[in-house]
């Protein structure tokens, strides 16, 4: 990848592709290609090949999507199976026919067996059924990594697929009807402590473990990934390390300044048991993560109190 080359950003103003422009701007890279939605409709085939057909870049990277947490993925499964499936189909139909040269996707963590063993390998992938509450998502997203592979297998296309763990920082989403946990707890935790609480409620059990990314590094990643990795293999992204929701909430009342107590409502579901990605392929490549989980907690709230 060179820095003249035209990329398209698909997914810019969202948590991961607004931090990928920072890394490519910050990199030098001068022609990257962005639309909003009021100008691109990435649903919409026939503007898609449209822009496709004009702009032809050289480079894809497919970090649009529709995205929530468990409660938004349990209420709206055909939403986000037909959103995400008309996404990646038209670009990365799109990206083929009109001669990008590579095209990098972004997948999800949620993809793995809800019972996979852990640290999860990426050969895990199909290896049993999926955690309930994310599984249209999952599937949406291993169709669009079988699509990229089936054009790599049939076209020689240079598609690759890159898979992160759970990512938090700045521009997530801090809707508590919508976001994530990282997010929803630093949200609850903020307000409780502006109120006065004497608790904070969060919901399962506490006992889930979760792997953390901060979105800038998965950024690095991809720009490592965009230059280094060349196979339709797919290939994780995280931290290799791992904290309890319960510990997670601890060490956010902590960095916001919540002195209440946790209340745990376990009439909420707590989702996959354990979630931890083995990153050794990528860490073989020379890439590892940057950012520790307290230093990008602190950064994180300090752009949401930033917005407030």
């Amino acid at each position: 990848m060179d820095q003249d080359d035209s990329i398209f950003l698909a997914g810019h103003r969202g948590l991961v592709g607004s931090a990928i422009l920072r890394k490519l701007q910050s990199d030098g890279f001068t022609r990257v290609l962005t639309r909003p939605r009021t100008e691109l409709d990435l649903t919409n085939s026939r503007a898609v090949d449209q822009f496709f057909a004009q702009e032809k870049p050289a480079i894809v990277v497919l970090a649009a999507a529709k995205v929530g947490g468990i409660k938004a993925n349990n209420e709206l499964p055909v939403e986000f199976l037909l959103a995400n499936l008309q996404i990646q189909n038209n670009l990365i139909r799109a990206a083929y026919e009109q001669g990008a040269r590579k095209l990098l996707f972004l997948g999800s963590s949620c993809i793995y067996p809800k019972f996979a063993p852990q640290p999860i390998p990426e050969s895990a992938l199909l290896g049993g059924p999926l955690e309930p509450t994310n599984e249209a998502y999952a599937v949406a997203k291993i169709a669009g990594i079988k699509l990229c592979q089936a054009y790599a297998h049939e076209y020689g296309a240079n598609f690759i697929s890159v898979m992160p763990t759970n990512l938090y920082g700045p521009n997530d989403n801090f809707d508590l009807a919508t976001s994530h946990v990282l997010a929803a707890l630093l949200r609850k935790a903020h307000d409780a402590k502006e109120a006065g609480a004497r608790a904070l409620v969060v919901w399962g059990s506490g006992t889930p473990r979760r792997e953390f990314l901060h979105v800038d590094d998965l950024a690095a990643a991809c720009v490592f990934l965009l230059q280094n990795y060349d196979s339709p293999e797919i290939i994780n992204v995280g931290t290799g390390k791992d904290v309890s929701i319960r510990e997670l909430a601890e060490l956010i009342s902590e960095i916001v300044g919540f002195e209440g107590e946790l209340s745990w409502d376990a009439s909420q579901p707590d989702g996959t048991p354990r979630k931890l990605l083995d990153i050794s392929k990528i860490e073989s490549l020379g890439w590892r993560p940057q950012i520790s989980l307290r230093e990008g907690i602190v950064r994180t709230y300090d752009w949401f109190r930033a917005g407030k």
